[in-house]
């Protein structure tokens, strides 16, 4: 594979702190954690998609809005939406798992934005999950774009894995 490090690069991710599956109450979300690791190995600027309405802070209220949300199939409102991709070559995309799949938030972001000529690379934080069905979703949102094989790390296990994300990287 073609070195990607010194290609001019984003991480787009989306990720909750607060009470996680397995790992508990966290300040950082894990997602965040790995994209900041990629961004330390890369250089790449960070977008991090937010929802305008939090998510619950438990994870149990979290999870039936989650899913909620993914059973309506809404885009709910940002934060803040990163305009365009123009002038990277490298776009990172991360999140959690959401039944099997990305979380509405980051439909919202992807969804507005143009990926042609692009280089996708997704990584998850997941418990159990790898990279569910993100692989293909983003196939299917990032027209024009070559997806790359993407990386996997368990929630509970990121504050040890950027060695890992320095091999995949």
């Amino acid at each position: 594979m073609t070195d990607l490090k010194n290609k001019k690069s984003i991480v787009i991710y989306f990720s909750r702190a607060d009470e996680n599956y397995a790992v508990g109450y966290i300040d950082k979300g894990n997602t965040e954690v790995i994209a900041e690791y990629i961004k330390d190995l890369t250089g790449a600027e960070l977008f991090k998609v937010e929802r305008k309405k939090p998510y619950a802070k438990d994870y149990n209220s979290c999870i039936k809005e989650a899913q909620i949300e993914q059973e309506r199939n809404e885009r709910p409102e940002l934060v803040k939406v990163l305009p365009s991709i123009d002038g990277y070559e490298v776009v990172y995309v991360g999140s959690p798992i959401y039944w099997g799949g990305l979380p509405q938030p980051m439909l919202t972001q992807l969804e507005k934005l143009n990926f042609k000529g692009k280089i996708v690379r997704p990584f998850t934080t997941h418990e159990g999950s790898g990279l569910g069905n993100i692989p293909n979703q983003l196939k299917s949102i990032c027209k024009d774009a070559e997806v790359l094989g993407g990386l996997a790390i368990r929630g509970s296990s990121v504050h040890s894995a950027k060695n890992k994300v320095a091999e995949w990287v």
